[in-house]
């Protein structure tokens, strides 16, 4: 029998997608629980239009999500982080605090999920991520993390420096004793 599918069903397809079940799990499943219809005639004229109406809404949505990837494009956005002593951060900066500070700096919303960071980010500098607003349009995000005691980053041009493997040895204080 074949089903068009309502929402996305593990194993078996995506929304809108016409699949071909056994006649019991369609009928005692999907059916009843308003996950896929009967794949016939009529209500594939009506995928036709939901399709169709969905083709249209992306397209009118590409031209903002083009002025959405050019303001992130120019902008750099300022993450401030607690840090201890040696630049490096107490946790990391997710896609979920950058997601915030774009909404806050910027006024653009955008899904976390959305967000892909290249790498971890655990001391301060500069990084990239990438955003898929889209399936057409990607665009590159440059965000400086600073450090939360100092109120502005000093300097923009700050460098991401790789954290040392050296462990930092500690003097032992040379006590003397009066005799």
């Amino acid at each position: 029998m074949e089903v068009i599918l309502l929402k996305d069903v593990d194993k078996l397809g995506y929304v809108n997608d016409v699949v071909n079940v056994k006649n019991g799990y369609g009928r005692n499943y999907l059916i009843p629980q308003k996950m896929a219809v009967i794949a016939n005639p009529a209500n594939r004229a009506e995928l036709d239009k939901r399709l169709e109406a969905e083709r249209a809404r992306r397209e009118q949505m590409l031209g903002a999500y083009k002025e959405m990837e050019g303001k992130l494009k120019d902008a750099v956005i300022k993450i401030a982080a607690k840090t201890g002593t040696t630049d490096k951060i107490f946790g990391s900066v997710t896609n979920v605090q950058l997601a915030a500070a774009i909404k806050e700096q910027l006024d653009v919303e955008i899904e976390r999920r959305d967000i892909k960071l290249n790498e971890d980010v655990k001391t301060l500098g500069n990084y990239t991520a990438v955003a898929n607003l889209h399936p057409e349009v990607q665009a590159e995000i440059n965000f400086l993390v600073y450090d939360d005691d100092k109120k502005q980053p000093e300097n923009e041009e700050m460098k991401h420096k790789p954290p040392t493997e050296d462990p930092v040895q500690e003097e032992t204080p040379v006590v003397e004793e009066d005799a």
